[in-house]
């Protein structure tokens, strides 16, 4: 096992901590004889078992991830022959539907989903606090107040506007 990061490397040490977690399932898929399924396609296939074929940003929204992320890990899924891709009401529009061997895997990825909960839950009761819990906290704490503004508390930096308030204003598609 490699060393833990330096305490005050958070982003190193989340990293770190979701890869521990993320290869011990993948190795669990491997032994299932599901070497190329991957841990972070199952948000996205129970979504999909639940609610039926989804525009890719449909999907990444109710997985509560960006639709880069979502978009990614549909294009994985694919080649793995887990979704496939048809256009959608326009022609950004991507919708994602599961294919026959994703349903025939499900009884599998349900399994595991279970034991893995099962896991977590026993590595919970091992640890001060539950992980789910105290990221839920991190999360409020960073959305009530982001980090940005934490570090140009410090003085380091003025204050800068979020990136999205730094795009050039919309000239409404009227040239000059």
């Amino acid at each position: 096992m490699t060393a833990a990061p330096d305490r005050e490397a958070l982003g190193t040490l989340l990293r770190h901590v979701l890869e521990l977690l993320d290869a011990d399932v993948a190795a669990v898929y491997a032994g299932l004889d599901l070497a190329d399924y991957r841990p972070r396609f199952s948000p996205l296939v129970r979504v999909l078992l639940t609610d039926g074929p989804l525009p890719i940003r449909d999907l990444a929204a109710r997985v509560g991830v960006t639709h880069s992320a979502a978009s990614q890990t549909v294009a994985q899924m694919s080649r793995a022959g887990l979704v496939t891709l048809a256009p959608g009401a326009d022609a950004r529009q991507r919708i994602v539907t599961l294919t026959p061997r994703a349903h025939a895997l499900r009884p599998v990825i349900e399994a595991e989903w279970a034991a893995t909960t099962t896991a977590m839950r026993q590595l919970d009761a091992e640890v001060p606090v539950p992980l789910a819990d105290e990221l839920y906290a991190v999360l409020a704490a960073l959305r009530r107040r982001p980090l940005r503004d934490r570090i140009t508390d410090t003085g380091l930096a003025p204050a800068a506007p979020p990136p999205e308030d730094r795009r050039p204003p919309d000239r409404g598609g009227v040239s000059g």
